[in-house]
């Protein structure tokens, strides 16, 4: 079945704009759920028409083999399990998908329901993203990053009208990466007022039960969003990012800022909290209004969208657009529609370039990349005075032994990191020591760390920290034999602080 007016291309049918339109009136008649928003819906439909999806056949790609030994399958698969159990009598298949919209399991009991679903491969190891099935709840779920449902014909191909597809978005609870989403689908002429609500549910608990597996990690806090004014003067006052820092920093920065003058879109990726919307905000022409954004919550993409997105192609306002690869689909739609005309340039943030959405990328003329803190030695302490300074609002001096501290210390949170180990220095002194700073940063360990091997970490750092210390006396106070707090330097790759209190 085709809709009239749909063309061929490349052996496919292609919706028309007038198949668009006639599909969107049908979902404001027959959508009577709130959460599924027909703009969402109609946008998806035309992602999939420039993909080239069949109106009339879903054709996912084999991949083969999945990845089971995750912590997010491994979690999901036990929540898929039990909820089952409790749906033993319905029609239901339940299924984990990866961030790319791989199937990885199913789990159903209806062999009536699993032959229909094998015939149109909504199977583990196939793919069914909306580059190659169109829209569905699953590949909707992930593009936007919010619970979806997509009932019987607001599926793009024809194929999978017979089904309902309820779908919810899991991300990791410590660093906000998407991992994957929870799908339960079932027939169309079934109920579907409780499936949206159990998927989000099971979402959450695999999310709930992965913490709880994660050997003490805690759970990030929501994102909020951001809409802030840069300050675009480059005086040393203000801008320690350029002429202070070292060869790679000023290199990204010349190579960013030649591609605005030029007019060209800028993308600046690397490692978070790297610096890379300082980069971009220290490099905008001075005098020029420019506003730093960043997505909150999926959930309130929308409202935080109508704050700042009429400010786009102003004259003499920039945008700079943090963490795209984090933004939902429609989202990134909107962002390069507006993104037009004369002189428009586009400034934004990722972690990889890869991970810059598909719609954005013609937008983008130069990419540079930022290096991560570990690689960049010779930045840590012009940043730290100058964090200590922003803080006191006067100058702050270190002691050799601090400095020598910060600097062999590998920060895996980078610029971030040092920021906060520093302003929490300087909220107690002038003048910061060794003793000042956290048991974290006389470590060398790159492992993970559980609860219980942190407190014994921080408590082996403050007794090594103590004026006259030494391994055998630290060993002492702690209750412990020399030969194993030596061990447990070496594991957590502790270095001793040297006592020396001159100030530099």
């Amino acid at each position: 079945m085709t809709f009239r007016g749909a063309t061929k291309r490349g052996g496919k049918a292609e919706m028309t704009e007038t198949d668009l339109c006639a599909r969107e009136q049908l979902a404001r008649s027959r959508d009577r759920d709130p959460a599924v928003l027909p703009q969402r819906l109609v946008a998806s439909w035309k992602r999939s028409a420039g993909y080239g999806v069949s109106l009339d056949d879903v054709e996912p790609e084999f991949a083969g083999a999945v990845d089971d030994q995750s912590l997010f399958f491994e979690s999901g698969h036990q929540v898929l399990t039990e909820l089952h159990e409790t749906l033993a009598d319905e029609p239901v298949s339940l299924m984990l998908t990866d961030p790319e919209c791989l199937v990885l399991n199913r789990v159903c009991s209806d062999r009536v329901l699993l032959g229909a679903l094998d015939g149109v491969s909504l199977a583990p190891g196939f793919d069914y993203s909306e580059r190659t099935t169109g829209t569905t709840g699953l590949g909707l779920a992930l593009a936007d990053r919010v619970p979806t449902l997509v009932r019987a014909d607001q599926h793009y191909s024809t194929r999978l009208w017979g089904y309902t597809c309820a779908a919810a978005p899991v991300a990791d609870p410590v660093t906000g990466d998407l991992l994957g989403s929870v799908n339960l689908t079932t027939w169309s002429q079934q109920s579907s007022h409780l499936l949206l609500a159990l998927a989000r549910t099971a979402a959450r608990t695999t999310e709930a039960l992965m913490l709880a597996r994660g050997q003490g990690r805690e759970a990030r806090p929501a994102s909020r969003g951001r809409v802030v004014r840069v300050r675009t003067r480059q005086d040393e006052d203000e801008a320690p990012c350029l002429e202070h820092l070292g060869v790679e920093w000023r290199a990204a920065a010349d190579t960013a800022r030649t591609a605005l003058r030029a007019g060209r879109g800028v993308a600046v990726v690397g490692e978070p909290g790297v610096g890379k919307g300082a980069l971009l905000g220290a490099v905008q022409a001075r005098g020029r209004r420019v506003l730093h954004v960043r997505p909150p919550e999926p959930e309130d993409v929308a409202s935080w969208w109508a704050l700042w997105s009429p400010e786009l192609g102003k004259p003499g306002t920039g945008v700079i657009v943090a963490r795209v690869d984090r933004l939902p689909a429609w989202v990134a739609s909107e962002l390069a529609g507006l993104v037009t005309g004369d002189g428009a340039q586009l400034s934004l943030t990722a972690e990889d370039p890869v991970a810059v959405p598909d719609v954005l990328r013609p937008l983008v003329g130069t990419v540079v990349e930022v290096p991560a803190l570990r690689h960049r030695r010779d930045d840590v302490l012009p940043l730290a005075r100058w964090f200590a300074r922003d803080a006191r609002h006067r100058a702050v001096r270190f002691t050799a032994g601090a400095e020598q501290v910060l600097t062999a210390y590998h920060w895996p949170g980078n610029v971030a990191q040092l920021r906060d180990v520093v302003r929490r220095a300087v909220a107690r002194t002038d003048l910061v020591s060794e003793r000042d700073l956290p048991p974290e940063v006389f470590t060398g360990t790159h492992h993970q760390l559980t609860r219980m091997e942190t407190l014994e970490r921080d408590e082996i750092v403050r007794a090594l920290a103590e004026p006259g210390a030494t391994p055998a006396r630290a060993a002492s106070r702690l209750g412990m034999s020399r030969s194993t707090i030596y061990r447990r330097i070496a594991r957590y790759g502790i270095r001793i602080p040297a006592e020396n209190p001159s100030p530099t």
